[in-house]
Formats: C-alpha cells, structure tokens, sequence
C-alpha cells in the first residue's frame, strides 16, 4: 500500500500555482477586454487569437517583438508594475509604423518566478492601456510560472505586434530624397533603452534612493525612471495620411544617430543639429554624476528625441503643425544632403545642445 500523505508529488508542490493562475486571470480580464478593434473574434480565453484582416488591395503584414529590458529591474524595485506594460506596447508598435504599418494586434508573453494575481493584473493593465494608446487589439498572451528558475519577485515581459500596410504604401530609405526635412518628436524621457547604464551611475556609483525626491527633476528618482515611453503610432499614421512622409525613425538602443543611420540611403546624409534642442535633465544628471561622455550617451540614449519623421520640404510646415495640435513637441532637427566624396557617415550631428 502507497504512503501519499506527507510526500504526495503535485504541481502546486512543486510551485506552479494553477489557482493563482486562474485568478490572475479574473483579475485582468476586464482591462485587456478595454483593448479591442472590432475586427477581433472570439473572446478571451481560446487557444488562439482571431483576427479579421479586412479589404486590402495587396496588404503585407508586419510583425515585430521586443521586450523592456532592465527597467523591469526598476518597477520591481518600487513594487510599481502599471506602466511597465505601456513600455512594452511602444517598443513594438512604433517599430511597426516606422515602414507605414497599422498595428493591428499585440499578443504578450509573462514569465513570473510566482503568479502574484494582482501584480499579473496590473501588468496586463499597463499592456491593455498601451494598445488603446496604440489603436491596437490585445489578441491575447501568455502568463508562464517558472519556480525554481526565476525569483519569486522577479517577472519578464515580451511581446509580438502585428500591423498591415499596403504594397504601394511602404515606407523607407528609398523613399528619402535630398532636401528631405528631418523632424523630431519629443521623448517623455529614457523610454526603455540604456537602463542597465543609468542602473550602474545613479544607483550603484551614485547610490541614489529610488525614492528620493530630486529638485531638479521634480519628483523622485523612481518616477522619473518609470515615466511610460510615449506611443507615437496613432500620430505617425496621422502624418502619413496627411502629409508627405518617406520614412519614420523609432529611437531605441543606439540612439538618434545610429537608428536614424538604418533609413537614410548609401549617398544621402542626415546632417542634424543639436542647436535646436535641449535633451530633458534626466540625461544632463546621468552625464554629470557618471562622467559619460557625449558620444556614450547619444550611443545609448534617445537624448530626448523618441521619434523621427523624414518628410518631403513643401509639407515641413504642416507636419510640424499637425503634430503640434496632436500634442506632441516637435521641431526641425535638420535636412538630407547629398554625401560629399569619400564621405561615409550616413548621419551627422553638428553643434552643441543650448544650455545642456
């Protein structure tokens, strides 16, 4: 006769919690349903998300994943996990509109050390709040228990979005002209990139507090760190309809420069002047209390430009205008010039930020 009393084998004792799960489940339920477009099918809780796709002349699908990287480290640190998802929506979606794409549907994966339902809840409620923001469905996800593998506090998050642009409306570097204006789109901050940097200056050489409240930021260090990267997807395809548009430019890792460099053609430059901007105090105190030097910085940071848009010169004072009513800052940052001999920078950034 079999002993199951004391040592019976379970998947709850081995940590996976399906209950919690479930609950989990109930919980964000009601905000990722706040995330729809009615050409979504079904409903939650399938084995698979349903899309109608619609009448396209000859659509093509774009599809892009990415994640937030080590500002994760920072919500779980502050025990503040609502805005995350927000982050996570904007690094996918405005990869997508770069080439004129719509997103359509993101679906996201969770990987927890231990499903704590409300913080699974608040997650998914950032994610669903990032789509709306993004004119986007959210077709469904995955929550992934990992036990043993992962900290019981820890959790990462991914996820995959789908957008649709027809054939003829594709955008990119062989739409880019000379004379082209370059125009960018204020940043709300450090968006996702380059938290692993701004970790090792301001919290582990400068020992600053999260929740320390710093003048000139005029919050905490937390919050400023947390600040949701703005979603620029509605405003670019606004643009596109309207005006002139040959290419976009989504600033993530590698900074202005180097992303701005993947659009802009072979014999073409992007000659850009920091004279019209001052980057947001955050970057100017990551410089100072961890000594980077200018080029580190604009290699990891987006400098306070999210996103860039290449247009054609007779629509430059309309998309300035159209994106001013849509509440986003913009200015001119500089022209597409044909590249002098022998010169191979496909971006070139001149002058000095005013008071930086």
């Amino acid at each position: 006769m079999s002993q199951h009393s004391n040592s019976e084998i379970s998947y709850a004792a081995a940590g996976v919690d399906i209950a919690a799960g479930d609950r989990a489940v109930e919980l964000f339920a009601p905000h990722a349903k706040r995330a729809t477009r009615p050409e979504v099918r079904g409903g939650l809780g399938g084995f698979a998300g349903l899309f109608a796709l619609g009448k396209y002349r000859e659509p093509l699908l774009a599809a892009g994943s990415d994640g937030v990287g080590t500002k994760l480290a920072i919500a779980q640190a502050m025990d503040v996990h609502n805005t995350i998802g927000i982050d996570l929506v904007a690094m996918c979606v405005d990869d997508l509109v770069v080439c004129g794409a719509e997103p359509l549907f993101l679906q996201d994966y969770i990987a927890v050390g231990k499903v704590v339902p409300e913080h699974v809840a608040e997650i998914v409620a950032g994610i669903a709040e990032g789509c709306v923001r993004a004119g986007c469905a959210l077709l469904g996800g995955e929550t992934a228990e990992h036990p043993g593998t992962m900290d019981p506090t820890h959790y990462d998050v991914s996820a995959t979005a789908v957008g649709v642009v027809e054939a003829d409306s594709v955008l990119g570097p062989e739409r880019v002209r000379t004379g082209d204006v370059v125009i960018a789109m204020k940043s709300s901050g450090l968006h996702s990139n380059g938290y692993s940097l701004v970790r090792h200056v301001l919290l582990e050489k400068a020992g600053l507090p999260l929740d320390g409240y710093m003048e000139e930021l005029g919050r905490t260090l937390g919050e400023e760190l947390l600040e949701p990267t703005r979603i620029y997807a509605l405003d670019c395809l606004a643009l596109a309809s309207e005006c002139e548009v040959h290419t976009f430019c989504h600033v993530t890792g590698g900074g202005l420069a180097g992303n701005l460099a993947r659009v802009i053609p072979d014999g073409l430059v992007a000659e850009l002047s920091r004279a019209t901007w001052t980057p947001d105090q955050i970057f100017r105190t990551i410089a100072s209390l961890g000594k980077v030097p200018q080029a580190e910085m604009e290699k990891t940071f987006n400098m306070g430009v999210g996103m860039v848009a290449v247009v054609a010169p007779q629509d430059r004072d309309r998309a300035l205008a159209m994106l001013t009513a849509r509440h986003i800052e913009a200015w001119e940052l500089g022209t597409v010039r044909k590249a002098a001999p022998g010169e191979e920078q496909l971006v070139v950034l001149t002058g000095e930020h005013p008071g930086y």
